[in-house]
């Protein structure tokens, strides 16, 4: 998945509002107002003078000028920050078959309604196999070495995707849970169970109905995300 348009160093100022930022541009030192493409809490991402990428756009409908796309780590890493890319990357990610636990699936169908009031992020099928349903969740927090953690902070929806998922599964269906890590410091992935317990208790449950897991890091530049291989799950102790 590339930009659309390069994109340009600025330092944050603050994020605010959820979906507001205003940073200054370097080369310019202009102060200006992006859009922050992530409704989570951000953990670690957003502090104030940190560098950042911003993506320009020229759209007149669009009353903001800046998206906010990437954050410069103090070790000398990358994190993405829009939650819409990781089902952008997934997508072309099952297009070319190269996610390896759903390589099998040659029909990818997204935003398909299924269960109460819900949109499974992708329905894929194939002849002789039975229906896949990928939900796909955004992970960007690290708290520890180079392990990634969903969620960062509470999400009474993504609990809600568990049980939908666990209700495929119970009709003869594969349902998957696919972690996707939109930083390049970290090779594997936890569940952040202090943060919200009841996703935690959610997901176990899921697990022991036959819901599948798997966590894919990615590959970040200023040009675009891309898919990069699994990684380790680490499941709970005592």
């Amino acid at each position: 998945m590339r930009f659309q348009t390069p994109l340009i160093p600025a330092r944050l100022i603050r994020r605010y509002k959820r979906f507001l930022a205003d940073a200054v541009l370097e080369g310019t030192g202009a102060e200006i107002t992006a859009h922050c493409p992530n409704p989570g809490s951000m953990m670690g991402l957003a502090d104030p003078g940190m560098r950042i990428w911003l993506e320009p756009n020229t759209d007149p409908k669009k009353k903001l000028k800046y998206g906010w796309r990437l954050a410069e780590l103090d070790n000398g890493h990358i994190a993405g920050i829009d939650t819409a890319v990781p089902n952008r990357v997934v997508k072309e990610a099952l297009v070319a078959r190269t996610i390896p636990a759903l390589a099998a699936y040659d029909t990818i169908k997204p935003e398909v309604r299924y269960s109460r009031n819900s949109r499974i992020d992708f329905l894929c099928t194939a002849p002789g196999l039975p229906d896949a349903y990928v939900e796909v969740k955004n992970v960007h927090l690290r708290r520890t070495g180079t392990l990634a953690e969903f969620p960062d902070c509470v999400t009474e929806r993504g609990a809600k995707h568990l049980r939908d998922l666990a209700a495929m599964v119970a009709q003869g269906h594969r349902a998957i849970m696919l972690y996707l890590i939109q930083r390049t410091d970290c090779d594997a992935f936890a569940l952040a169970r202090d943060l919200d317990p009841r996703y935690g208790q959610a997901f176990d449950t899921a697990c022991a109905a036959g819901v599948e897991t798997i966590a894919h890091a990615t590959q970040i530049s200023r040009e675009g995300v891309t898919l990069a291989g699994p990684v380790t799950i680490h499941e709970p102790t005592g």
